[in-house]
């Protein structure tokens, strides 16, 4: 799926993008978790679940050590998000980025936006919808700012029914 005419996001060479494995689902779950409640909770075997439906799943390391991680579902994914389903039944075609997680000692260093463009280098010209949802309640502004600046706006809110108020975000490919 990555289209090879578009560059590779500019990193320092201790930080690699490379396809999240099931090897790196561990990690990927303390990481997760430790992210919460910027991130929905997930286990182990839900994580692996995702990774088996992902369009795209994407692990950024640091010194050969896994630093964060996304998962991006494409449309008619086994997923019951009710999020998912908010988007599932207003665009037909998309990438919806169920999570990003980075770890907190590599936080603020650019990898989130490293991970964003991988995601959007690979699905150039596939999709033209990249879509997520960011908390409002419990609020993330540092999300919502940097979500701005990554040119998502919003198109919608919608009250969750694991008590959260989000907004879903959208952002043109094409």
């Amino acid at each position: 799926m990555a289209n090879p005419d578009l560059p590779m996001p500019a990193l320092d060479d201790a930080i690699r993008i490379r396809d999240l494995t099931v090897l790196d689902l561990d990690a990927a779950t303390r990481i997760n978790q430790a992210n919460v409640p910027a991130v929905g909770s997930a286990d182990e075997a839900h994580l692996a679940h995702l990774l088996g439906q992902a369009s795209v799943a994407l692990a950024v390391e640091r010194d050969e050590v896994l630093a964060g991680f996304c998962i991006v579902l494409g449309p008619g994914a086994d997923y019951g998000s009710v999020n998912y389903r908010w988007f599932s039944e207003r665009y037909d075609s998309f990438a919806y980025l169920d999570r990003v997680a980075i770890d907190a000692a590599h936080q603020s260093r650019g990898l989130g936006g490293a991970l964003y463009g991988e995601v959007e280098r690979r699905l150039a010209g596939s999709v033209p919808w990249f879509l997520l949802e960011v908390n409002l309640r419990p609020r993330n502004d540092g999300s919502l700012r940097f979500h701005a600046r990554q040119g998502f706006v919003e198109v919608g809110q919608q009250d969750t029914n694991y008590g959260t108020l989000v907004s879903l975000l959208a952002k043109p490919l094409a």
